[in-house]
């Protein structure tokens, strides 16, 4: 397994086989049900990627995206 370790680029993460827990059905809600958030985390705990996830989730490229899971 490789651990992304310092690696903020979400396209990187993906396209190079680094280990990446999903969390994009969190984005969705993020970027759909929210109106302000103020992100209040520790040093080196994930900041950076998310808004990395989030500039590629918005730039359209959802091919980097896992599928979603199946529905009902």
């Amino acid at each position: 397994m490789k651990y992304p370790i310092g690696i903020q680029d979400f396209e990187r993460i993906i396209q190079d086989g680094y280990v990446y827990v999903d969390k994009t059905d969190l984005v969705y809600r993020l970027a759909n049900e929210g109106h302000i958030y103020f992100l209040s985390r520790p040093r080196r705990f994930g900041k950076s990627l998310l808004l990395s996830t989030l500039k590629y989730y918005f730039q359209g490229r959802r091919a980097l995206l896992p599928a979603p899971p199946p529905c009902c």
